[in-house]
């Protein structure tokens, strides 16, 4: 029985030493002395297995399994990022596995609809900045001077080399690929379409606020009436008050009676018809509601400070909405 146990013992011992030699093998890099390098992309969306899959495909590790294992080990599963990584199959399966939490080649920046220009300046600079990279956000100004409404608002994966004009160029041309999935039921051209969005994208708070509020503001065009946007106030506002490299600065302040009487081609309660340029840089779900707009019996709206809309036929009703939810 003795000689037995001993015997047990050997091989169990001969097998946990097989196994520690085949897991250092396995953990070792594919090609130590290898002096090339790849550049390795994550979508966005891969799982743990098919970063894995597609490592051992691209030659970078010895097996899936692997990988799995040693972010399981270093509990990193969840902290593996989307992006492009340079590798190389010198590094070792540790190394590759804690390259792919931290050493992407790009920069996720999220975009939310309904910013200025300079909110997005801000943004993006305010991005790279925390991962050591440089945007230049007066260059940035210069280059969408003409071009507020067009930087379509969505999440990007921008190369942290990446210059200001081609951040410029990748949203420019994403707007022109969104826009161009639209049908128009209105008249009104690309430019009067992406002004009207930008109203209603400050003005609706909610989703299914924008169609109604975009039949609203046209009916009101149509009929020759002022528009009255409050948002196009805090535009006129903010131009006058605000500068771009002040982070701190208010783009949407609360609008006062003063601000209703501001000399400006924006202001919509002294001038009739669509502000010059739209005033933010509107999403897909309002480009789609200023191009197909809600016909409604309301010629009014408000919103309270909870963000609910209250629609009214008549300036009576209007009037008395004003002072049931905003008094």
């Amino acid at each position: 029985m003795k000689r037995f146990l001993g015997f047990a013992l050997i091989l169990l011992l001969l097998m946990f030493a097989g196994i520690f030699i085949t897991w250092q093998s396995l953990v070792m890099p594919v090609s130590p002395k290898s002096q090339e390098t790849q550049i390795f992309v994550v979508s966005q969306g891969w799982s743990v297995s098919q970063i894995a899959r597609e490592l051992k495909a691209a030659g970078l590790i010895k097996t899936p399994l692997a990988f799995q294992i040693i972010t399981f080990k270093l509990g990193i599963r969840d902290k593996l990022q989307a992006g492009d990584f340079r590798l190389s199959p010198a590094m070792s399966l540790t190394e590759i596995a804690e390259n792919l939490t931290h050493g992407t080649l790009d920069i996720w920046v999220t975009v939310p609809e309904g910013l200025r220009k300079e909110e997005i300046a801000q943004l993006i600079f305010r991005v790279f900045s925390e991962r050591q990279a440089e945007f230049n956000m007066q260059e940035f100004a210069r280059l969408t001077e003409k071009t507020e409404g067009y930087l379509f608002p969505d999440t990007y994966l921008l190369p942290k080399e990446a210059s200001v004009s081609s951040v410029v160029r990748i949203l420019e041309g994403t707007f022109e690929q969104k826009y161009a999935t639209l049908v128009s039921t209105t008249s009104l051209s690309k430019k009067q379409t992406v002004t009207l969005a930008s109203l209603v994208e400050r003005e609706a708070k909610h989703q299914e606020d924008r169609p109604i509020i975009a039949g609203i503001l046209l009916k009101r065009l149509k009929k020759g009436w002022p528009l009255q946007v409050d948002a196009a106030a805090q535009y006129i506002r903010a131009n006058a008050e605000c500068k771009m490299q002040n982070a701190k600065c208010e783009w949407w302040p609360q609008v006062s009676k003063a601000d209703l009487e501001l000399a400006s081609l924006y202001n919509t309660y002294e001038n009739l018809g669509l502000p010059p340029a739209p005033i933010c840089n509107p999403g897909l779900a309002s480009l789609k509601a200023a191009a197909n707009p809600q016909e409604s019996e309301y010629w009014y709206y408000l919103a309270d400070t909870s963000g609910k809309t209250y629609y009214a036929k008549t300036l009576e009703e209007h009037e008395e909405n004003i002072e049931k939810y905003l008094q």
